[in-house]
């Protein structure tokens, strides 16, 4: 019977809600500036990498190099989680009255 490292799963969680609230403020901030730019590639391509590059770093530390599969999920799933709620705010106020979805 395969047993759940409940500790990894919830460390990972809670490690992955801290970093993708990071790297969606990060989005919407870059977003807000390459918005003001006349050549929006300058700001959105460093950040991205950056972003990415600091999501995918903590993660392989939080995992301990991808060996601690619990770690890993709780990661994965407070990422999704995070997504989820920020597309959620991102939409525009009056969509859902116009019947846009």
């Amino acid at each position: 019977m395969m047993t759940i490292d409940w500790h990894a799963v919830i460390t990972g969680f809670g490690a992955g809600i801290a970093v993708s609230i990071l790297y969606f403020l990060g989005l919407a901030l870059s977003v807000r500036l390459a918005l003001r730019r006349p050549r929006p590639v300058v700001v959105l391509l460093p950040s991205a990498a950056l972003r990415i590059g600091g999501l995918l770093a903590a993660g392989w530390w939080v995992t301990d190099g991808g060996t601690l599969g619990g770690a890993f999920v709780g990661y994965a799933l407070a990422f999704f989680l995070v997504r989820f709620i920020a597309t959620l705010m991102a939409r525009t106020p009056g969509a859902k009255e116009a019947g846009c979805n």
